[in-house]
């Protein structure tokens, strides 16, 4: 009888995929496969977790009271899966493309003219770019999973994301080859610029690389708590999916280019909502597996893999602002101006099992420049500090003796105090969803009055 529920969502999602010829199609049918991805994990997870356990892949959850053995790596299950299913929908995303009306007997005497053709189906054009984001995700599943092995040093796997990502960067070179930005209007006005946009070449595939490295690495940064790194992966593939839909709904938008590449970029997270909402069910507080780095890299590669390929790899970075700010936070322990611990988890309390902010403590005194720093950080509310007053020649001198390690996950703590570990998760989640939206808000709105120009018709302002 537990079983019923399951069968019934398998048939649900046979049904979705196999009716090919709905109006609704691709996104039917990925919406099948993310069901059917959500099924399989759920299978495979806890049927091969004693498995890991087994050959060494464990950790303990050091916020417990009985510090549990949990097994480690096993993000590498779902990414298996998605993979699988991201093959088996070719078919379904460009075979009707290869399909033409003919008089039957094996006569292909008459066909239907692909560029005037009336179809919601991909151009077998994007099959280049569907392949190298696959082959970009292969190859960064096996650097996380190396990674999860090997235990790769930061400054040694730091740049390995851009290798992964070197086919997205050849397709997009070959395919689209766009490398121009737009010039801000009131700048134009400012400057007596004539030109509407600045080519930048080279630059630009390197600001793309960069793209590619940061995804994966600002996923892997902020983590540490049971359900982080799948929960921001989850609704960082929300918010993209409500950017697309804001393509794919007006019918003013169905013949636009803007419309193929949200399309594809719908039918690449769907599936991956899927395989993530089964990682998080296992993962979420209190945690049964750990996903460890492998998840993490190949969740970040897919959301590279839709913003490069969809060229709105600008638009992808509003959605990590959060990231961004950890990161930026996080940049003076990370290049050693502050004392930086292995681990900058917060600290568990076993006699109220809430969460507190973890310090790095001084064995010697700072730098006058970054007390005074970390002094103003505290008057901003964005630090803790602990600090002794010492009198030297009728002076008073401040010195300070630790800090809240520099993680977004301890600056929520400082900010609203002590909490049970699902709790601060939430809050994290839902801090993370918050400035999303707002950013997709302002993404088609403040953008049409900076360029006079979005996407979006309803928005524009050129005329």
């Amino acid at each position: 009888m537990q079983q019923l529920p399951k069968i019934g969502l398998l048939a649900v999602s046979m049904a979705l995929i196999c009716h090919t010829y709905s109006p609704l199609q691709p996104v039917q049918s990925s919406i099948g496969f993310a069901v059917l991805g959500y099924l399989l994990s759920d299978y495979l997870i806890p049927c091969t977790a004693p498995y890991f356990i087994k050959i060494g892949l464990f950790g303990k959850d050091l916020s417990k009271k009985d510090k549990p053995v949990i097994p480690e790596t096993i993000g590498i299950i779902p990414a298996v899966v998605y993979l699988f299913i991201m093959f088996s929908f070719i078919p379904f995303m460009f075979f009707k493309f290869l399909v033409v009306d003919t008089s039957g007997g094996g006569s292909r005497d008459t066909g239907v003219d692909l560029e005037t053709a009336d179809s919601n189906y991909f151009p077998h054009n994007k099959l280049s770019s569907y392949l190298s984001g696959i082959l970009s995700l292969e190859s960064m599943v096996l650097l996380g999973l190396l990674d999860d092995l090997f235990d790769i040093r930061w400054r040694h796997k730091f740049f390995l994301p851009a290798i992964a990502a070197i086919p997205l960067l050849i397709v997009y070179y070959v395919d689209f080859g766009v490398t121009h930005i737009l010039i801000p209007t009131f700048i134009k006005n400012i400057f007596g610029f004539e030109a509407v946009s600045i080519d930048l070449g080279a630059l630009y595939y390197g600001y793309m690389a960069a793209v590619a490295i940061f995804c994966p690495n600002s996923i892997n940064i902020l983590a540490g708590i049971n359900g982080l790194e799948v929960g921001q992966s989850v609704v960082l593939a929300v918010l993209l999916l409500l950017n697309d839909f804001c393509y794919l709904i007006p019918a003013s938008l169905r013949s636009t280019p803007a419309y193929e590449t949200h399309l594809m970029s719908t039918c690449i997270l769907v599936p991956f909502l899927g395989v993530s909402l089964s990682l998080l069910k296992f993962n979420w507080y209190p945690a049964k597996v750990f996903v460890g780095d492998t998840f993490c890299y190949f969740s970040g590669m897919v959301f590279a893999f839709v913003g490069i390929s969809g060229h709105f790899s600008k638009t992808l970075l509003l959605f990590f602002l959060p990231q961004i700010f950890n990161f930026v936070y996080s940049i003076p322990q990370l290049f050693g101006l502050v004392e930086c611990p292995r681990h900058r988890l917060p600290r568990f309390n076993e006699e109220d099992n809430m969460m507190y902010p973890s310090h790095a403590v001084f064995k010697k005194r700072l730098p006058k420049l970054i007390e005074k720093g970390m002094l103003i950080l505290e008057a901003l509310g964005l630090l803790e500090v602990v600090k002794e007053e010492i009198k030297t020649d009728n002076k008073t001198e401040i010195i300070i003796k630790e800090c809240s390690n520099f993680t977004l996950i301890n600056l929520v703590l400082v900010w609203f105090g002590p909490m049970r570990e699902d709790r601060l998760c939430f809050v994290i989640l839902l801090l993370q969803f918050s400035i999303g939206l707002i950013s997709l808000v302002a993404r088609h709105t403040i953008a049409a009055l900076l360029f006079g120009y979005d996407n979006l018709s309803i928005f524009n302002l050129s005329n």
